[in-house]
């Protein structure tokens, strides 16, 4: 064991361990949660290390034997995939200072161990124009971009699957309903395709959020002054995350602003809840329109997944579209934290950037399964009961709105009385009470009128 000293003491930490104090006090002061800090957190901190330490060494206030050594360790880490020496948990107070630190002991240490005749200071050196301050918020961004890529990815591969679905049954027809009752017919074509639309606003939404999560604090350490950081760094230290990264990010025009205020987050979360309560819109109107297959609307036909009881046989449930659902509830709960978190904040920081990170990228990471797995498990076999549809149609009253315009609301609404009580089609009642000519009744009660697809 090796001993190390802090502000508040000694601690011994083992000898073969690249984290050091400050970072073995975090894990022990909060137990919450076993979950570390994101994988992709962490790259992102290390790529922020690695650009300050080569802009640091350029502006010729970091000894360049340092830099290198920095670098090296920087290097060695982003092509490793070894995580354990970040035993910060993903819940932590301090504002992130415990992620910071936890980042810095373990590229000081190891960069001594590659360069055993550098003597290296986590702070001093590592941290050098840097604080958590602006460290920590630009590095969630990071990672909050790299898991977007995905999520737009599976989005639109939900339109694309709904656009198929709406061109393979563009000429079946179906039952409308609002507020669960029946209303005018449409087609599944249609309904499919309004999907498609939803999902593709989403797509455009959580497009436009890229360029705020795009703009960093960088420079700006403690509260956006820029205090100990040179303006050699200031004005080439986005470059030099951007050549780590390849994210194309720019520096905030007022990093005092941009250290304080979390609006940015709540509205990228705002955006992830959207698409979540879509999704669940969705899922919704998959189980309800899936239900029976005997006693329910029974229009859709869900592929078979796995057993639905331990007690009824051959019994399937809607499990794709649930484990949907769930997400969505998840993700609007995240929303109301992460909400809440910036609400939370005082004067010149907010503290509570770590229960933001971990619920937004937890967002990210479920929608995006959540997305694959209704189109992989559920959408792509999908089968529209089309006999099933074309018999509601036919048997539903509401297909005398097409009589109203010809004959009037009241005598419309006679014949739909009257198909009710004798357990007739509208149709039929029509053709009987000769309440038009036989060939207009026809042409009303055609699929292509009664879907407004033609006069």
């Amino acid at each position: 064991m090796r001993i190390e000293k802090d502000c508040v003491g000694e601690m011994e930490v083992p000898d073969e361990a690249l984290y050091g104090i400050h970072a073995l006090r975090a894990a022990g002061n909060f137990p919450i949660t076993k979950e570390k800090l994101h994988p992709l957190l962490v790259q992102s901190y290390i790529e922020i290390k690695k650009a300050a330490a080569q802009v640091n060494a350029d502006a010729q206030t970091l000894d360049r034997q340092k830099a290198t050594a920095i670098i090296d360790a920087c290097d060695k880490l982003l092509h490793g995939n070894d995580q354990s020496a970040f035993i910060v948990p993903a819940i932590q107070g301090g504002a992130g200072t415990s992620t910071n630190m936890n980042t810095n002991e373990v590229i000081a240490n190891l960069a001594m161990r590659l360069h055993p005749d550098v003597k290296i200071h986590p702070n001093d050196d590592v941290n050098q124009s840097q604080s958590t301050n602006d460290t920590y918020p630009t590095a969630g961004k990071m990672a909050m971009l790299k898991l977007l890529s995905p999520l737009q990815a599976a989005v639109k591969q939900l339109v694309t699957t709904f656009t198929d679905l709406s061109n393979q049954y563009e000429q079946t027809i179906k039952v409308g309903r609002t507020q669960l009752q029946d209303a005018v017919p449409t087609t599944y074509g249609k309904s499919f395709h309004a999907y498609a639309t939803l999902f593709n606003r989403d797509f455009r939404r959580i497009s436009t959020t890229v360029s705020e999560l795009k703009v960093i604090s960088l420079g700006g350490t403690a509260i956006g002054t820029g205090i100990n950081a040179s303006p050699y760094y200031q004005s080439h230290i986005a470059d030099a995350v951007n050549a780590a990264s390849g994210l194309n990010l720019t520096i905030d025009a007022d990093l005092i602003d941009a250290i304080q205020n979390s609006d940015h987050f709540v509205t990228f979360s705002g955006v992830l809840k959207t698409l979540a309560l879509d999704l669940s819109k969705v899922s919704n109107d998959l189980r309800l329109l899936s239900s029976g297959p005997k006693a329910g609307l029974n229009e859709l036909e869900l592929p078979r997944r796995q057993a639905g009881s331990s007690i009824m046989p051959d019994k399937i449930n809607p499990v794709i579209p649930e484990v949907v659902n769930q997400v969505a509830f998840e993700v609007a709960g995240f929303d109301t934290t992460v909400s809440m978190a910036a609400e939370a904040g005082q004067l010149e920081l907010n503290a509570f950037e770590p229960i933001m990170f971990k619920s937004i990228f937890t967002a990210e990471e479920h929608l995006t399964r959540a997305i694959h797995t209704l189109i992989d498990n559920c959408l792509k076999d999908i089968k529209v009961n089309v006999q099933q549809c074309a018999q509601d149609v036919n048997n539903s009253a509401v297909t005398a709105t097409v009589l109203s315009p010809k004959i009037g609301y009241e005598r419309a609404t006679q014949i739909i009385k009257q198909a009710l009580a004798e357990n007739r089609s509208v149709k039929e009642v029509a053709l009987s009470e000769h309440v038009l000519p036989a060939a207009e009744i026809e042409h009303l009660f055609s699929p292509a009128v009664l879907t407004h697809e033609a006069e």
